[in-house]
């Protein structure tokens, strides 16, 4: 279950509960290892941004779900009593305290999160960080589902074009479409994108 390393790219859909479920189940190497694929990432960033290095995050990456096996059996999925994004946070959180006061001496460093901000009950920029990771995974897998949809010449008209902002004639004379081809690609593929966004968080867990 311990990852062995952190993969170079985030996916993390809200949480379905049927894998919250399966992960009950010890021997389901497989749910584990999807688990592992889709929420490792989103842990790591946010113990970087909590002030940690390269290697006291990957700790926190793997005590976070050690925790987790620990803890799943006992974890109830309801959302109108608390959510597994929450949830996770609050363990993630406290893994990273621990790795802090490892050190001989926690010294504040610019834009670094303090023991006590983490210990703290009110909304924290360690929460807030986490908010905009957790979206922007969701954003990414969204654009990855919408691509498998609609194909790779036409998402790679609207990579060039709205994500890279490379101007319309270049792109056009790239992949060798015309104007009226790259807007209806254009246009396609941001009402995709929008429906998969409410689609993912819809129930946000």
């Amino acid at each position: 279950m311990t990852p062995g390393s952190v993969p170079g790219r985030r996916a993390i859909p809200p949480t379905r509960k049927s894998l919250l479920m399966r992960l009950k189940n010890w021997d389901d190497q497989q749910s584990w290892q999807e688990f592992c694929r889709i929420y490792e990432r989103i842990i790591y960033e946010i113990a970087l941004k909590a002030g940690l290095r390269k290697v006291e995050a990957q700790e926190v990456v793997q005590e976070t779900l050690l925790s987790i096996a620990k803890k799943i059996a006992g974890f109830d999925y309801n959302p109108e009593i608390g959510s597994f994004k929450n949830w996770l946070l609050k363990i993630t959180k406290r893994r990273i305290v621990d790795q802090l006061r490892k050190r001989p001496l926690v010294a504040e460093t610019d834009g670094a999160i303090t023991i006590e901000q983490l210990s703290d009950n009110s909304v924290s920029a360690l929460e807030t960080a986490w908010d905009e990771e957790w979206r922007g995974a969701v954003l990414e897998m969204a654009r990855a589902l919408v691509k498998r949809r609609v194909g790779d010449k036409q998402y790679k008209m609207f990579e060039l074009y709205v994500l890279q902002q490379l101007p319309l004639k270049k792109v056009t004379a790239a992949r060798r479409v015309n104007a009226a081809q790259f807007y209806m690609a254009k246009y396609r593929i941001s009402k995709l994108l929008k429906s998969e966004m409410k689609r993912l968080e819809k129930n946000p867990v």
